[in-house]
């Protein structure tokens, strides 16, 4: 199937029977008859059929536009079609497509080379997956055999994955549906200071109540049953919950404290979208584990991982780790993943935090001092959220939690409202979150936050405060 370019099928689209029409049709034909979607009821759905993108927009068959503020889903860190990894991808290919993970290869062992140096603290191997979901599952199953314990810790703002162990962790209503889950999972409530749990009244009290919480959680569930604690070290699609100084620190010194494997998933944070190469060296803590996927090689061929320090790689140094999967390092994703380490080596890290400094900072700032319904603006890097709310001063959101149908209805005319004037936004729940790709120009990000600028109206119809 050729995909049309966006200056033709424009064009051509103006014809009825043009081809593109033809080819939208086709794939929409196919879709509806043949995918099954996920996180979806499979009749209240209508894809958008995408022909190509590049740099950070792409485009339908009838050659709209979109400036994508989600990166699709916070994964395409160096945008569509970068060069310089569709290159490796095809170098890779014409040399060697596939090798299993039991045999030596290059690319996969400089990959791992090239983590493990951009890790912080004695993180020096890599365990490669697929994708987040799995990295997380390899993570809890090695926090379990090297403490013998097996419970998890995880907050109820979070998302760690879709699969059995990964949703069990997983604190947001997308749990719900796989319940009852496997044993050992534990919740609690982590930092959060616009909607507090413990009644705080600024970032630091929120930080030191959120640790006396977690240290009473582990006190009644017993430090001697738990294996580990995992934390998005930004809270991602929960709503780029930024940790507020001091409390990761404090989350280090319990599980040093009580001898409890630290977890830190950077999946969706990692790899540029904060500005650095894991979130987590913002604070300077070193973590046991980390897992990754995602931004690691902007999602171009599915890879994941889990980073892991020197004493639990001991554990497995005489003793068989009981994990695999027959695509770990898979040699394109590893060399997507060696260019993409590249890219970003070359300036990206900087472009990030100057934009989220200098541009994506200061205008969302300007944007809640001009529309009502914006309750809050939080993130940092590329990594942002707006918190939509009806009342500033009760702060009640502007849809219910977890709303659906015509609950929904103002988030789902703000998306819309975007996608008419050439935006694809990430709303979840009631906030719209600003995360496009890392090489996003200045001028590209302004023209994506006067859309917000117009977008916001439709919000504020709804404010009532």
């Amino acid at each position: 199937m050729t995909l049309l370019d966006p200056a033709t099928s424009s064009s051509a689209s103006s014809s009825a029977n043009s081809p593109a029409d033809s080819l939208a049709a086709t794939v929409v034909a196919d879709d509806r008859a043949h995918v099954f979607h996920s996180w979806s009821a499979q009749d209240k759905i209508s894809p958008l059929p995408v022909a190509g993108g590049e740099g950070s927009r792409f485009w339908d068959y009838e050659g709209k536009k979109y400036l994508d503020f989600s990166s699709q889903l916070v994964n395409l860190n160096l945008g569509y079609q970068h060069p310089a990894l569709v290159a490796a991808i095809q170098e890779q290919a014409a040399r060697l497509c596939m090798v299993q993970p039991a045999f030596a290869n290059d690319v996969r062992g400089e990959a791992a080379r090239l983590i493990a140096e951009r890790s912080p603290g004695d993180l020096n191997h890599v365990f490669f997956t697929n994708g987040g979901a799995e990295a997380n599952e390899n993570a809890i199953r090695m926090a379990r055999l090297h403490t013998g314990r097996h419970k998890v810790l995880s907050t109820y703002r979070s998302y760690h994955g879709a699969t059995a162990g990964a949703i069990a962790l997983t604190g947001d209503p997308r749990r719900w549906p796989s319940e009852p889950s496997i044993p050992g999972s534990v919740h609690f409530w982590g930092p959060y200071a616009y909607r507090s749990a413990f009644h705080s009244t600024s970032e630091a009290e929120e930080g030191a109540r959120a640790l006396q919480h977690l240290a009473d959680t582990i006190m009644v569930e017993g430090p001697a049953t738990i294996a580990a604690i995992i934390l998005e070290t930004v809270v991602g699609t929960n709503g780029i919950l930024v940790p507020p100084p001091g409390y990761l620190a404090g989350v280090r010194e319990l599980c040093d404290r009580h001898g409890i494997v630290l977890i830190a998933d950077e999946v969706m944070a990692g790899f540029g979208r904060c500005g650095e190469w894991f979130a987590i060296d913002h604070w300077g803590v070193v973590p046991d584990l980390i897992t990754f996927a995602k931004g690691v090689n902007s999602g171009y061929v599915p890879l994941g991982g889990v980073v892991i320090s020197e004493p639990i790689f001991d554990t497995f140094r005489e003793r068989a780790y009981p994990g695999g999967l027959t695509y770990s390092g898979h040699p394109l994703a590893c060399a997507a993943a060696v260019a993409s380490i590249k890219v970003m080596s070359d300036g990206v890290l900087d472009h990030v935090r100057t934009m989220g400094a200098d541009v994506i900072g200061p205008r969302l700032a300007e944007l809640a001092a001009k529309h009502p319904s914006v309750g809050e603006v939080r993130g940092l890097g590329m990594f942002w959220a707006i918190e939509l709310v009806r009342d500033r001063t009760t702060r009640e959101p502007l849809v219910p939690f977890n709303a659906a149908g015509p609950d929904a209805e103002p988030m789902a005319r703000f998306t819309a409202a975007c996608k008419e004037r050439g935006l694809w936004p990430f709303v979840h729940f009631n906030r719209t979150h600003v995360a496009p790709p890392c090489t996003t120009t200045r001028e590209e990000l302004l023209v994506g936050l006067a859309i917000l600028d117009e977008a916001l109206d439709v919000a504020d119809e709804y404010y009532v405060g």
